[in-house]
C-alpha cells in the first residue's frame, strides 16, 4: 500500500509573482512573524497594517488574488497583525489530509495546497488500473472531504518553491498565475514518485502507478493490449501484446500481477473470438531472491503459490538491463545473487514499473531552501518530532521522511495526526510531544480476487480469510460511506460473476503506442523481424 505521490514541479521562471494571501485580503489576518516585514516593505498596502486597504481591493479581486498591476510589491503577501496562527499543508495524500483534519478543533487557519483536487486512496489504485473500481471510488474531492471543517481552505495549485526566511510558499494557479501564501507553520507531505534507478528513459515504455492519471493510462493500455492482440496477424506480434511484465515484487507488484492474470485467464476468455486470452503470459519480476520481503516466510510462500495458481510466472533474482517499446532485456543472477552475465530478451508491450521510488520534487525544493540533508532517494532527514533541523516551524510527513519506516499509508496517517497534535500544542501552550512513534498495525496484500495475506496484531492469515480481513480494513479507511458501499458491491460482483464493468477503451487509447508509431519505430520495415531475432524466435 504505497502512498500517493503528488507531483510538485521544481521552481520555474515565470512572470513576477502576485501578492496572493487570500486571508490577508479577505480576513485581514497575518502570521505574526511577518507583520513588520509587510508593513515596512509593501508601499501598495495599508501602512498601518490595518485591513481597510485590503478589504477595498478584495471587492475587485475575485477570490482575493490581485491582478498584476495592483499587486504592490511582487511576491509580498498581505496580512494584518493579530490574526490566528496560519498553517499551510502541501499535499492532500494521507499525511497531508490527516494533518489538516487533525487541526479541526485547533485555533488555527489551514490552507491545503495540491496540484489535484482529490485525495487518492492509493492502496486501491491497482484496482482502478485493472478495471475493478472506477476513479471516483478511490479519489474523493478534497473540498468534499473537508467541507465540514470551516478552518480549512483548499487551493488547486502547483507548488514551485519555498522561502523559509519569509515563511512563504510559492505556487502556480491553473492559469499560470504565480501565488504566494504565507504561513506560521508549514507541513509538507508530497510523497514519492517512481524511480528508475538512473534510467529515466525507461519511463516511456514502463510507466509506474502513483497517480490517478497513471491508473487510467494503464487500464486503457492493458485492455487495449487484448484488443490489439485480437487484430494482430503476426503470431509474434500477438504474443508481444499478450505478454505483461510487472517489475517489482512488493505489494503493488503482487496485487497488479494477480489482477492482470485474473483478467486474462478468468474474466476475458469468452469475450474474444480470434485470440485466446488464456495464452497471456503474466510475469512478476524482482532483483531480490524473494517476493514480498517484508512478510513472514510462510506468507511469502503462500502468496507465491496463489500467484502461480492464477497463472503468474515469478522470476526472482532477475534484473532489468534495458527497456524499450518492444520489450525488455533481463539478466538472471544465481541463487547467491552473483551476476551470471546471461541476458534474455522479452518481447512485451505492457511493462509496468513497481520497483522503486524517489522523493517528489518538492523535497528537492524544500531541501534546497532549508539546507536539509537527504538520503540516497531524496527523502529528508528530520528531527524526532518530524521538523527540519534548524526550522521547527517546518514539518515533513509521509514517504518523503527518511528513516526505517515503511512507505505505507498507516505511517503517513499517524504522522499526519502527530504533527496536527504538535501544532495544536504549540499554539495553545501545552507541552509538545517530544517524538513521533509509529504503532505498527501490520501489513497486507491481495493475491487475486479471493486471496490475501495479512500480518497484523500477531496474526498471520492467508487465503479467503485473509481477503475478508483485507477488505474490512480497507473499507474502514476508505473515505465516504457512498464509496464504501459502491466498493463493497463491486467486490461482491467480481467474486460472484467475474465481471468488471470499468473496461472502457477507445481507438485512441487502445493504440496507446500511437505517438511511438508516429515516430516511425513500429512502422519501420523489419521491426517485427528484429523483435523475433531479439527474443530468439527467428
Amino acid at each position: 500500500m504505497d502512498l500517493a505521490g503528488h507531483h510538485i514541479a521544481p521552481p520555474v521562471q515565470r512572470r513576477p509573482e502576485i501578492a496572493t494571501d487570500r486571508r490577508a485580503v479577505r480576513k485581514g489576518m497575518m502570521p505574526s512573524a511577518m507583520s513588520d516585514t509587510i508593513k515596512n516593505t509593501h508601499p501598495g498596502g495599508d501602512a498601518s497594517g490595518s485591513a481597510s486597504g485590503d478589504a477595498s481591493r478584495d471587492a475587485t479581486a475575485g477570490r482575493g488574488y490581485l491582478p498584476d498591476d495592483r499587486s504592490g510589491v511582487a511576491g509580498q503577501p498581505r496580512h494584518a497583525p493579530g490574526g490566528r496562527h496560519s498553517v499551510v499543508v502541501v499535499g492532500g495524500g494521507f499525511g497531508g489530509l490527516y494533518a489538516a483534519k487533525g487541526l479541526a478543533a485547533a485555533p488555527v487557519d489551514v490552507t491545503l495546497i495540491d496540484r489535484v483536487n482529490h485525495h487518492l486512496f492509493q492502496p486501491l489504485l491497482y484496482q482502478v488500473a485493472t478495471g475493478i473500481l472506477d476513479e471516483g471510488s478511490v479519489a474523493p474531492a478534497l473540498r468534499s472531504v473537508l467541507r465540514g471543517q470551516t478552518n480549512v481552505e483548499v487551493l488547486l495549485a502547483e507548488v514551485t518553491g519555498f522561502d523559509l526566511e519569509a515563511r512563504t510558499v510559492r505556487a502556480l494557479a491553473p492559469d499560470d498565475r504565480p501565488l504566494t501564501i504565507g504561513y506560521d507553520t508549514l507541513v509538507v507531505a508530497t510523497g514519492v514518485r517512481t524511480d528508475y534507478f538512473g534510467h529515466d528513459e525507461w519511463a516511456e515504455a514502463a510507466p509506474g502507478l502513483k497517480s490517478l492519471e497513471d491508473a487510467r493510462w494503464l487500464r486503457s493500455h492493458i485492455l487495449g493490449a487484448f484488443e490489439m492482440a485480437e487484430l494482430a496477424d503476426d503470431p509474434h506480434e500477438r504474443r508481444a501484446w499478450l505478454t505483461f511484465v510487472v517489475v517489482g515484487a512488493g505489494p503493488t507488484g503482487v496485487e497488479l500481477t494477480g489482477e492482470i492474470a485474473t483478467l486474462a485467464h478468468r474474466v476475458l476468455p469468452k469475450d474474444f473470438r480470434n485470440v485466446s486470452t488464456r495464452e497471456a503470459q503474466v510475469i512478476l519480476m524482482d532483483g531480490l531472491p524473494t517476493i514480498l520481503p517484508r512478510f513472514a516466510e510462510s506468507l511469502r510462500r503462500r502468496a507465491a503459490s496463489d500467484l502461480r495458481a492464477l497463472g503468474v510466472e515469478i522470476r526472482t533474482n532477475t534484473l532489468a538491463v534495458d527497456i524499450d517499446v518492444g520489450g525488455m532485456t533481463v539478466r538472471r543472477n544465481d541463487r547467491t545473487g552473483a551476476d551470471t552475465g546471461l541476458d534474455e530478451r522479452l518481447a512485451a508491450h505492457t511493462i509496468i514499473w513497481a520497483a522503486g521510488v524517489r522523493a517528489a520534487p518538492a523535497a528537492d525544493a524544500l531541501a534546497s531552501a532549508a539546507g536539509a540533508a537527504r538520503d540516497r532517494i531524496g527523502r529528508l532527514l528530520a528531527e524526532p518530532d518530524l521538523s527540519l533541523p534548524g526550522h521547527p516551524e517546518v514539518l515533513v510527513v509521509g514517504d518523503m521522511v527518511a528513516g526505517e519506516l515503511p512507505g505505507i499509508a498507516p505511517v503517513a496517517m499517524q504522522e499526519g495526526r502527530f504533527v496536527a497534535g504538535l501544532i495544536e500544542a504549540r499554539v495553545t501552550g501545552r507541552p509538545s510531544p517530544p517524538a513521533f512513534h509509529y504503532h505498527d498495525k501490520g501489513t497486507m496484500a491481495t493475491v487475486g480476487p479471493r486471496r490475501a495475506i495479512v500480518e497484523a496484531y500477531g496474526l498471520r492469515v492467508g487465503g479467503f480469510a485473509g481477503s475478508v480481513m483485507w477488505a474490512f480494513i480497507h473499507l474502514y479507511y476508505l473515505i465516504g460511506w457512498g464509496n464504501r458501499w459502491v466498493t463493497l458491491l463491486r467486490w461482491l460482483l467480481q467474486m460472484t460473476t467475474r465481471n468488471r464493468s470499468n473496461r472502457l477503451v477507445d481507438v485512441e487509447h487502445a493504440a496507446s503506442w500511437r505517438e511511438l508509431r508516429r515516430r516511425g519505430e513500429h512502422t519501420e520495415p523489419g521491426f517485427w523481424e528484429r523483435m523475433r531475432r531479439k527474443d530468439g524466435a527467428g
